[in-house]
């Protein structure tokens, strides 16, 4: 397991589309997810100890987002043959246990973590209104194991920001995860 930090944040990088099957059985795109003020794509996966960490915090903070209209959407690009616990299977389940409020789709074909330039699990990209980058950074001081509970909420904070001004921090902290567990080719 590599621990992999996401680059640092290339404000106004636009937010590549996609549509990809989610497991309510729908079919999302970019611009489905997409809220009033914003965005926040996630790049999770099921086996991760550095997302099993967060998962409840994820959920508290895209529940808070969702009301200051940022649309949130999580992403599975694992490999899921040498990987089963991030099968699609799994993937309904923890969805139902942790009653995700946000639809959380499988990239089979990894092209969109690509098209991302996701490196980790979790790595998360924050757009305003007009889909541009505003954000590339960290949940939390969350490792593998979660925070304290009072620690400063960096993406509900910047989110909330983006919400607000359509401009995100100037100082962020990357996030640090899994890495990505890309397909041989």
């Amino acid at each position: 397991m590599a621990s992999t930090e996401t680059p640092v944040c290339d404000f106004g990088l636009p937010a590549p589309d996609f549509a990809l099957p989610g497991v309510d059985g729908k079919t999302w795109t970019r611009d489905q997810c997409k809220g009033e003020h914003g965005l926040l794509v996630m790049f999770i996966c099921n086996h991760c100890p550095y997302v099993k960490a967060v998962r409840d915090r994820i959920v508290r903070d895209t529940r808070e987002l969702a009301k200051l209209g940022i649309g949130c959407v999580a992403i599975m690009s694992n490999d899921t043959a040498d990987y089963p616990e991030d099968s699609f299977d799994n993937m309904k389940r923890i969805a139902e246990a942790f009653d995700f409020p946000f639809p959380y789709l499988l990239d089979e074909t990894q092209e969109i973590a690509q098209a991302y330039g996701a490196v980790c699990t979790p790595d998360f990209f924050g757009y305003d209104a007009d889909l541009g980058l505003q954000y590339r950074g960290r949940l939390d001081a969350s490792r593998k194991e979660a925070a304290a509970p009072d620690v400063r909420r960096d993406l509900f904070e910047a989110m909330k920001q983006v919400a607000e001004t359509g401009s995100g921090p100037a100082d962020q902290i990357p996030s640090i995860g899994c890495s990505i567990k890309w397909r041989e080719r």
